[in-house]
């Protein structure tokens, strides 16, 4: 007779088997659909962490993210093992990891590995003891292909980048040329964190003289100058983080934080010095097991705006994994506009009527067209993303839908998008809901996120979803029965005979605070209805 244990080890099987049972008929069986949700364990060399997926989609929507800090790489510089000790820790967080994807009900799971395993001697046998665990294969990332999904990621979660990608982990730091959609070069160092802090015997002089020696050396570098460069990874997140507290920004988001090279270089040699006096360890908001880290991290940064020049640095939240799950993607949905696809995902879930957002934007398409509004590639998108996102706070309480679209807009979770250009959208959106009067202006904080010519162009945004919600109460198969026309400085709303009723004073008042703001007068025009013949 089999043991208890035994058989509970059995049962436990992992995500991807299944046990079919006798007593379930075809039918049954059938109704059951495979879950779309898909999972990472990404396998580090400071962290392991789990990332669960709603779908495999252009918009990846996080259901579940759980990291354990296990230090796989802090020994294996000097030693070439993984620490025994780390070891056990890791595959614990794999066994919960495990079943928490069973719990799920998870889809898919894909794992990967990263330098720490690939440069121990002893890497094979821990991932094949991970694989067991696990019940998928793990894929042991060579440098170059790291460096590439690093930079993929980065094309998923930035509109249209172009610069160098960094990706700082704790075993290594790959450094890649990213233009558009576009990849060019990768390699990788041994300058992680842990790695680091290992070779250089936890001696920062030591430490100083293996990064310039290893960077100066790099003529990737060199392609950095005046252009943008993408920091990825946990440390350099912590960064944003501390900046963003000890500047005050109005957002608390870090995907997309930009800082001017020349600042940023003031900030991570301020950082070296809290170290050199022990108030570094103070930081409340960096995990205590990342705080010996960020010295280390800080001089990787400092040598890479001193040889490459960039003129900015953008933190992303997007990285190896979102690259990888951005690779298995069908072209064509790669092709999608990562902003538009989570506009419309929102759309979708929270709008009354959403396939009224398309009419929407088809309208002020028109309207764009008829006044010659003079906008960018990125400005149309923005403009037809706020379509999109302009009734997500119907349910809310009329009093405090402005506010709470701001909150939502402003932190909400998705990327290809500018922190200036989720405050421009939020604005918009804000003020569709609470209007244009003065007494209602949007929180300070936020319109200082924007330049003036923004925060006019929000406005008008604000104005047009105003004027088109108020005419169809935004059930679709409306806006289509109205046009624009354009006489000198005359702006006219025109409404076809079978939708005239609607053209109500509050409507006109309305149109005509629009106009203003593009620098027309704006009038009310009624078609009539063709009189019968007798």
């Amino acid at each position: 007779m089999e043991s208890p244990s035994k058989n509970l080890r059995h049962a436990a099987s992992f995500v991807g088997r299944s046990v079919r049972s006798p007593r379930r008929s075809v039918a049954t069986r059938r109704r059951h659909k495979p879950s779309p949700s898909i999972a990472v364990i990404d396998i580090g060399s400071n962290s392991i962490r789990l990332v669960v997926y709603e779908d495999m989609t252009r918009n990846l929507a996080p259901l579940f993210n759980e990291k354990t800090l296990c230090g796989l790489g802090r020994e294996v510089q000097s030693t070439g093992l993984l620490a025994d000790d780390a070891v056990q820790k890791a595959l614990s967080a794999l066994r919960r990891f495990r079943a928490l994807c069973r719990v799920m009900k998870v889809g898919r799971v894909f794992a990967i590995a990263t330098a720490a395993c690939r440069d121990a001697s002893n890497g094979a046998d821990f991932i094949a003891e991970a694989e067991r665990i696990c019940g998928v294969p793990i894929e042991i990332l060579s440098g170059s292909r790291e460096a590439n999904l690093s930079a993929l990621g980065v094309i998923s979660g930035v509109y249209r980048p172009d610069g160098l990608v960094g990706d700082l982990g704790g075993g290594s730091l790959e450094l890649v040329d990213v233009r558009g959609h576009r990849v060019h070069g990768g390699l990788t160092t041994p300058l992680g964190g842990l790695a680091l802090q290992d070779a250089s015997q936890k001696s920062l002089k030591r430490a100083d003289r293996i990064v310039r020696a290893a960077l100066e050396s790099t003529p990737l570098l060199k392609a950095g100058r005046g252009r943008t460069f993408y920091a990825v990874g946990g440390t350099w997140r912590a960064f944003a983080r501390i900046h963003i507290i000890q500047s005050g920004y109005a957002l608390r988001v870090m995907h997309g934080y930009a800082i001017p090279a020349a600042e940023a270089l003031d900030f991570v040699r301020r950082l070296r010095r809290l170290a050199v006096t022990g108030e570094l360890a103070d930081i409340e908001t960096v995990a205590d097991a990342r705080r010996p880290l960020l010295t280390y991290a800080a001089l990787v940064l400092e040598y890479i705006l001193l040889i490459a020049k960039p003129k900015m640095i953008v933190f992303s939240t997007y990285g190896v994994r979102e690259g990888l799950l951005y690779d298995k993607l069908p072209e064509r949905e790669r092709a999608r506009d990562g902003l538009i696809a989570a506009a419309e995902t929102l759309n979708r879930l929270r709008s009354r009527s959403p396939g009224h957002a398309a009419e929407l934007i088809e309208w002020t398409d028109r309207l764009a067209r008829t006044v010659h509004l003079k906008e960018t590639d990125d400005e149309r998108r923005l403009r037809h993303a706020g379509c999109l996102l302009s009734d997500i706070c119907w349910r809310e309480h009329p009093d405090h839908r402005g506010e709470q679209a701001l909150n939502a807009i402003t932190n909400g979770h998705f990327g290809a998008i500018t922190h200036q250009g989720r405050a421009l959208l939020a604005l918009a959106v804000y003020y569709r809901y609470a209007g244009l009067d003065p007494e209602n202006e949007a929180p300070a904080e936020v319109r200082a996120l924007v330049n003036p010519h923004m925060l006019e162009r929000a406005r008008v945004l604000g104005a047009m979803y105003r004027v088109a919600h108020l005419i169809s109460a935004a059930r679709p198969g409306v806006l289509s029965a109205t046009h624009f026309k354009s006489e000198g400085r005359q702006l006219d709303l025109v409404f076809d005979a079978r939708i005239a009723d609607l053209a109500a004073d509050r409507v006109a008042s309305r149109f005509k605070q629009l106009a203003r703001h593009l620098g027309r007068s704006g009038v009310v025009v009624k078609k009539r209805k063709p009189r019968d013949k007798r």
